[in-house]
């Protein structure tokens, strides 16, 4: 089979894999035969690749790197693929908030991200595949990439975190009783640590939640604030100073009217006793 063209512009996570792959096997003087051989995958399958007409597994990655030599440089280049397929501005988001110094963020309905359980993330990822919205692979990274994004919440570094949550989002159960009851204790657990507050905005707030989707604000190590805000199709990341400033006005007048610390503790507490 001919060798596919290189494509003209990098445009997304699965081109420049292809591309990378194309560079990496010519590098070695590597005909897309034998390097078909040194995987075990057909030739057709490299060009296709290549030329970003077929999906990256995760083991053809893993193979790529073993056969050129390339450490994990295939492995990080799929797991950008995955990434990929997360809300629009998402990715951007979670770097930054890897190195922030501040998170104040806003949930409904479920645990916020970092509060998750790795049970009850799986839990809503397997309900996901249930409505064929994404893969089992991709549940599987999607919990994967959750875990290792809450690493964000430990070490010296850690920054100091603000959430809020609807009420909705400890009185809806996710997963078995044990799963439910499991991420609860976990929620209690974390509303201890010095650093971190977690408040309650009761459904009696009703319309005074000025949010109607979840909305973080980050500070970063210059001071600066952005916002990032998330509807069912889409994630918005907000640098526009006023608009930021807007987001953070409402949040303060939320968390003003949300429940205290202590108040919010004991009714995360009742909530997990109710199911004993």
């Amino acid at each position: 089979m001919m060798e596919s063209e290189e494509p003209e512009h990098v445009s997304s996570p699965a081109i420049r894999f292809g591309n990378e792959l194309r560079r990496s096997r010519r590098s070695k003087g590597l005909s897309q035969t034998a390097l078909g051989k040194l995987m075990g995958f057909s030739h057709g399958l490299i060009s296709y690749v290549e030329g970003a007409k077929k999906p990256v597994t995760l083991n053809f990655a893993v193979a790529a790197d073993q056969a050129l030599g390339t450490g994990r440089m295939f492995w990080e280049l799929w797991r950008q693929i995955e990434s990929a397929s997360l809300l629009e501005g998402f990715a951007e988001f979670v770097k930054e908030e890897a190195r922030c110094k501040r998170i104040r963020t806003f949930e409904l309905n479920v645990v916020p991200g970092l509060f998750q359980t790795e049970a009850y993330a799986s839990a809503l990822a397997a309900a996901a595949v249930l409505r064929r919205s994404i893969t089992k692979d991709q549940a599987t990274e999607r919990v994967r990439f959750l875990m290792n994004r809450q690493r964000v919440l430990r070490g010296e570094g850690a920054p100091e975190v603000h959430a809020v949550m609807d009420e909705s989002c400890i009185r809806r159960p996710v997963g078995s009783a044990a799963i439910w009851r499991d991420q609860l204790q976990h929620l209690e657990r974390l509303a201890e640590r010095p650093g971190l507050t977690i408040q309650v905005a009761p459904a009696a707030l009703g319309e005074r939640i000025p949010f109607t989707m979840p909305v973080v604000l980050l500070t970063l190590r210059d001071r600066s604030v952005i916002g990032y805000a998330e509807s069912q199709a889409r994630g918005i990341l907000e640098r526009d100073r006023r608009a930021v400033d807007a987001w953070s006005s409402d949040y303060d007048q939320l968390q003003v009217e949300s429940l205290s610390k202590t108040a919010s503790l004991a009714m995360i507490r009742a909530a997990r006793k109710d199911l004993q």
